[in-house]
């Protein structure tokens, strides 16, 4: 029991690191590939409100722009996974920010650079021009409910028009993984942020 609770306990201080908060590793060189966080984590099921809120949150106005291009994984296991329920955009001082809202579980996640978003199962690609992609991958989660009925509905493009993003694409929703895509201006540092009350997946962009 008592390591169980040390290995929680070290768990955000792991994905603070992931996130390209301070105190994180520089970015790769340019020409380089930058490196990958990966953060196993096991956590019991939760639920928390499905009403939106908006994208600020206590301590925002204390964030200044991401400084990390580092690629993030983080890997959970749940019972309950989430429903997402919709995906939110807002300009900031120096950076943009992408809300999606979620409610269940706490699923894990990756968000990577893509060279292009492609539908996933078919592959095909999506036409949403942009400079640089984010591809987001929630699991386990899905966006719809047990009849079937999308619980994100719209898009699947989804214009924003911010200081660098441009778009966020709905990607897949399939087999208890979703995918969501961010269409950018240019390629530029992010940050990822776990909220809760409501439950969300925040992701911050660089203008």
């Amino acid at each position: 029991m008592k390591r169980t609770r040390v290995a929680l306990a070290l768990a955000p201080f792991v994905l603070l690191t992931g996130c390209g908060l301070s105190g994180g590793p520089p970015s790769a060189a340019p020409g380089t590939t930058a490196p990958t966080v990966t953060a196993t984590v096991t956590v019991s099921p939760s639920v928390s409100s499905a009403a939106p809120a908006s994208p600020d949150f206590p301590g925002e106005t204390r964030l200044g722009p991401p400084t990390s291009t580092r690629e993030v994984t983080v890997r959970r296991t749940t019972d309950n996974p989430p429903l997402v329920l919709g995906a939110r955009f807002a300009k900031h001082d120096g950076f943009d920010r992408v809300v999606i809202d979620l409610n269940g579980g706490q699923p894990g996640y990756s968000v990577q650079w893509v060279p292009r978003l492609v539908q996933d199962g078919s592959g095909d690609p999506i036409d949403a021009p942009g400079g640089a992609y984010l591809q987001v991958t929630i699991t386990p989660a899905n966006a719809h409910g047990e009849t079937g009925s999308p619980t994100w509905v719209g898009g699947p493009v989804f214009h924003a028009g911010l200081g660098n993003v441009r778009s966020v694409v709905k990607t897949g929703d399939f087999e208890a993984v979703v995918g969501v895509g961010i269409v950018l201006d240019h390629r530029a540092p992010f940050r990822v942020l776990e909220q809760r009350n409501p439950q969300r997946l925040v992701i911050d962009v660089a203008h």
